[in-house]
């Protein structure tokens, strides 16, 4: 046994060290057009067992330019929406490894002093309902979750300022169960923020709006059960209710439910 391991170990060691010079390759050709593509597939199916890829992409010259390239040129699609499968997928693998940066710890800070998400606000505000454009409405929303995860207070700060929180509304009205859950679980988690339960509550508009999406979630959960997606809807009532005025908010939360049955004389 102990021969074998001794063989073994030299063999495993050049291994990982030609798997991490694999990797620094690959993030060296997100930098050239030519071989972008096959990295941004490469890095991105590799994300979850590459420790420490966000720093590694963050520190490396010219890769975020580069990621942030792929991101723009790609807003001539969206409207009208002519983007195709490929571009897509090509998007979306780009978007997966800024996620990476922005999940974490050693580079969060500088992905929001950057203003990196709101690179991803454009398609999160496009409502085409195709198959292609939810995916990427997914997975901007997936760098958004990544972030509220951390339940860091930075994070709710940098959030407030920008307008992730009728993006989420809308998207929680008007999505498929997928972004739906995600976008209430961004919502819960700002909501679980003192900061962002202060400002969501702050004025009667901002939380009547808040709660009349969420009583049309309700019914809608009538019609069609999810239990993820009404954990996350039952969670931010809660917290909702934590708020000072909370004698309002459950009167007005009461209200908004039973105003939902009707029909909605806007739709």
């Amino acid at each position: 046994m102990f021969k074998l391991d001794s063989v073994q170990m030299p063999q495993q060691l050049s291994q990982a060290a030609h798997d991490h010079e694999k990797v620094f390759q690959w993030i060296v050709e997100l930098c050239n057009a030519e071989t972008r593509e096959n990295a941004l597939s490469e890095l991105s199916s590799r994300r979850d067992i590459i420790h420490d890829l966000g720093p590694m992409i963050w520190h490396t010259t010219g890769t975020i330019a580069a990621l942030l390239f792929e991101i723009v040129s790609t807003y001539q699609f969206v409207n009208p929406p002519t983007m195709s499968l490929q571009q897509v997928t090509r998007l979306c693998n780009a978007l997966a490894l800024l996620q990476c940066v922005g999940a974490h710890p050693d580079t969060r800070s500088q992905f929001l002093k950057a203003q990196i998400p709101l690179y991803m606000y454009p398609f999160l505000h496009n409502a085409n309902k195709c198959r292609n454009f939810e995916h990427l409405r997914l997975t901007s929303l997936g760098v958004i979750g990544a972030l509220v995860k951390t339940e860091e207070q930075e994070v709710i700060t940098f959030l407030l300022t920008t307008e992730i929180i009728p993006l989420c509304l809308r998207i929680m009205e008007t999505g498929f169960e997928l972004t739906k859950t995600l976008s209430t679980f961004i919502l819960q988690k700002i909501l679980m923020d003192d900061n962002g339960l202060s400002y969501i509550c702050q004025t009667y508009d901002r939380f009547s709006h808040v709660a009349l999406i969420l009583g049309k979630m309700v019914l809608a959960l009538e019609r069609e059960p999810s239990t993820r997606l009404l954990r996350h809807v039952v969670g931010c009532y809660v917290r909702l209710s934590e708020n000072s005025r909370c004698e309002l908010v459950t009167k007005l939360l009461s209200n908004n439910i039973s105003l939902s049955s009707k029909k909605d004389p806007l739709n």
